[in-house]
């Protein structure tokens, strides 16, 4: 469980919490908002973390009983709020666990914490259960509820909660995490950095995943021999694609990747700004052979091959029109 320190970005979250401790005007609940993989669960902890210890500071000593407890798993005052059917938090899980106990004062902080993760899984009786503590909760309780999509909330738990909702990361602090922490090289990093699209979760994920090298390379080799690939070798490549259930929506993210960096140097000629940059000759080649036009119907096939898979029109069919309009252009 890391301090504040240890958390890439979402510095105004940080800076807000540490004002909370330092002003003592700590609030009764936080939503936390954010896709999974961005901090939301990090910064939870590292708030409770300073909240709990004992020195009181704005950074978690890490060495007082309050800390040791804290990070073994055993404070008394931190509760997270579990769930045993994964799709709902029903209301006797915030009964039994919130409002049964929350009337208990703190065993030995200042403060009783609990840290609901995945709460838009709260059904409308369980919002309506927690409403009524968090419309007069002792003043010691603190709740943070972390969530991918807050519109799940009822209004009345929306407007009682402070709502701090956290930023993709920049590529270039992605890029140097995992050059720093993960020994990855900085080629493959820029790659890496440029996929995760600013979460940090994600990109650790494909950094260590041998399924994301395998289709790395085959959608490399795809992307740099489409042209001379005919209907027949493509509609191999899909159905391969379908055997091996590979994940299409990251396979369109890649191939948007490639044709924007091959857009990208075809406009700049600056080999620096390329996300690919050990594929220089390749990109050079089909910027020299692709018009603007050519890359402007690539990228929109891509687009409406996402809206057509969203739409579950047929697979093969959304991913052949596609391929054409990659091979044509």
């Amino acid at each position: 469980m890391p301090g504040f320190q240890d958390i890439q970005g979402q510095d105004h979250i940080k800076i807000h919490f540490k004002k909370a401790v330092e002003n003592n005007k700590v609030s009764h609940a936080y939503i936390l908002s954010g896709e999974a993989g961005t901090g939301r669960k990090s910064l939870a902890d590292a708030f409770a973390l300073t909240l709990l210890c004992e020195k009181h500071g704005t950074n978690p000593c890490l060495s007082c009983h309050g800390c040791k407890q804290v990070l073994s798993g055993n404070h008394p005052d931190l509760i997270y709020v579990t769930h045993e059917k994964p799709a709902s938090i029903g209301v006797d899980d915030i009964r039994i666990q919130i409002n049964n106990t929350i009337m208990i004062r703190p065993y030995s902080g200042n403060y009783k914490i609990y840290i609901v993760d995945e709460a838009e899984k709260m059904t409308v009786q369980a919002q309506n259960a927690l409403l009524k503590t968090i419309e007069e909760p002792p003043k010691y309780a603190v709740m943070i509820l972390i969530t991918s999509n807050p519109d799940g909330f009822l209004p009345t738990i929306l407007s009682r909660c402070v709502q701090l909702k956290l930023k993709p990361l920049r590529d270039s602090v992605i890029r140097d995490f995992l050059t720093d922490n993960m020994e990855v090289p900085e080629i493959k990093a820029d790659v890496y950095a440029a996929f995760a699209r600013g979460n940090l979760g994600r990109a650790k994920k494909i950094a260590e995943s041998e399924d994301f090298q395998h289709l790395y390379d085959e959608l490399l080799y795809l992307l740099k021999n489409i042209r001379d690939m005919d209907i027949s070798m493509l509609l191999s490549y899909i159905k391969r694609m379908k055997e091996e259930d590979a994940d299409l929506f990251e396979c369109l993210d890649f191939m948007q990747i490639w044709y924007r960096d091959v857009l990208m140097f075809k406009v700049t000629k600056d080999a620096n700004l390329l996300i690919f940059k050990d594929e220089y000759s390749a990109i050079n080649e089909l910027s020299q052979k692709t018009g603007y036009d050519g890359f402007e119907n690539i990228l929109q096939a891509i687009d409406k091959a996402k809206v057509r898979l969203e739409a579950n029109v047929n697979m093969e069919l959304a991913l052949e029109l596609m391929f054409l309009a990659m091979k044509e252009n």
